[in-house]
């Protein structure tokens, strides 16, 4: 049974099926090329390759999200300070680049089959271009003295939070994904996807469904992104753990972290929306 992850489901590693239809993965009891075995008689012999272990998520892990942070740090510095709707400009155009980038080459790194470092490394400047911008915007709109750090502060640390939680009752309470419950998550983020562009559409012809306007409306849709993100994050655990299992090769270590790292940015985008209209008087 193949995942219907796209993150995932181009990977073929993922998705071998053995004779009974049930999902295999590379390593799964079965010798195969690039781990010291032959490629054939005669043939001569293939180069060892490592495999995908905590260690090497963990590892590109961290560079995806030191590169979104440095991104987003620098185009919060180099940006002008939020004084009047001219300061504006530069922000809106750091935040459609980076947004529009982002939604390219998530697209090229969910359905590539082989992994790309680079272009996940793109994705993660592209992502955080986009984040610096957004954060600087609800910054200055939404700015209390009263809070330390501001709703931006409060809005990374709930994101790692968040992570951190899922990751502890995933292992904890030893959730076990089933196959409904992925096609639940994976219909759902698709449904928001395709609303929230409906949105932008309808906002062009000066419409709009009030899904994120700062209301009762635009609160229950972030909380559902945020519940969702979370459903998102036990997904990508899942992933993790078969192919940590199972033996897949080191390079799809950066497709997991390509999947952590939409899922939290998921997380914060929502959370920041959420924190915004609390906020309000």
């Amino acid at each position: 049974m193949q995942s219907n992850n796209p993150v995932f489901r181009r990977s073929e590693e993922f998705n071998r099926s053995n004779g009974y239809g049930n999902t295999t993965y590379q390593g799964n009891g079965v010798a195969y090329e690039g781990y010291g075995e032959p490629a054939g008689f005669g043939a001569p012999p293939v180069q060892k390759t490592g495999r995908m272990t905590i260690d090497t998520v963990v590892q590109s892990t961290a560079i995806t999200l030191g590169v979104v942070l440095i991104a987003a740090t620098a185009t919060w510095l180099m940006t002008p300070d939020v004084t009047d709707s001219s300061a504006l400009g530069p922000l809106t155009a750091a935040v459609l680049i980076g947004s529009g980038l982002a939604f390219v080459l998530s697209m090229v790194n969910s359905f590539k089959k082989v992994i790309s470092p680079g272009l996940v490394i793109a994705f993660a400047v592209a992502e955080g271009v986009a984040l610096g911008g957004i954060s600087k915007m609800y910054d200055a709109i939404f700015y209390d003295t009263t809070t330390p750090g501001g709703i931006v502060m409060q809005a990374v640390i709930g994101t790692f939070a968040a992570f951190a939680g899922t990751l502890a009752a995933y292992k904890f309470f030893n959730i076990k994904v089933g196959q409904k419950f992925r096609t639940f998550v994976i219909a759902a983020m698709f449904g928001m996807v395709a609303l929230s562009l409906m949105e932008i559409v309808l906002s062009i012809f000066g419409a709009q469904l009030g899904l994120y306007e700062f209301s009762g409306l635009g609160l229950l849709f972030s909380l559902a992104g945020l519940a969702l993100g979370v459903f998102m994050l036990i997904l990508d655990f899942d992933f993790i753990e078969q192919g940590i299992r199972n033996g897949l090769p080191a390079h799809e270590s950066w497709r997991a972290s390509f999947a952590l790292l939409v899922s939290l940015v998921w997380i914060y985008t929502n959370l920041l929306r959420i924190l915004a209209i609390l906020q309000q008087d």
